[in-house]
């Protein structure tokens, strides 16, 4: 078990150590090429809300999008939700749609297991009004260009990716003030 882990911090540093590497070498001019790429185009997807319903991309379009990723499990989680939930009393009456996306998984079996009702009281104990989404298997987060968690993702009116992904959030920092930029001149 132990050689397990061993290996397995000796492969997490070696992709670290390329990814710095080649996000060094890809500089140009002074402006990093992202090495994650969102789709090009209007972004489809379909995801389940966690009282049952569905939000397709089509049912968002002509409205400005965040999309919030990060699992419940996650300590960040913790002070990105009330973040949010900021953000979106702030752009309430302005044509901005906001959603958390919660990537835990919704099998049973899974160490990140996490009911619709677990994630209803998660976001209700944070203060997070806005609509919660399922991406259990991570295929928006992946499709949308993001590379770690928790996210930030911002869709146009028409639902293309406005922007590279944010993450790594500060847990001190305020997410209006770093979202506000790129934001405003959306609507």
């Amino acid at each position: 078990m132990l050689k397990f882990y061993r290996r397995s911090l000796v492969i997490l540093t070696v992709r670290l150590a390329v990814t710095l590497a080649l996000s060094m070498l890809l500089m140009v001019g002074g402006v990093a090429v992202p090495l994650a790429s969102a789709q090009q185009g209007p972004i489809n997807f379909n995801l389940r809300t966690t009282d049952g319903g569905q939000i397709s991309a089509e049912m968002l379009r002509g409205d400005v999008v965040v999309l919030a990723f990060s699992p419940s499990s996650l300590p960040l989680s913790r002070a990105l939700l009330p973040g949010v939930q900021e953000l979106a009393d702030k752009y309430r009456d302005r044509n901005v749609r906001i959603y958390w996306v919660s990537t835990d998984s919704n099998s049973p079996n899974s160490k990140n297991y996490a009911t619709d009702a677990q994630l209803r009281a998660f976001a209700e104990k944070y203060g997070l009004k806005v609509g919660v989404l399922r991406d259990p298997e991570g295929v928006l987060f992946k499709q949308v260009g993001a590379d770690q968690l928790p996210a930030l993702v911002i869709l146009d009116r028409e639902g293309n990716v406005s922007g590279a992904p944010i993450g790594g959030l500060d847990p001190r920092g305020k997410l209006i003030d770093k979202l506000a930029p790129r934001l405003n001149p959306l609507l």
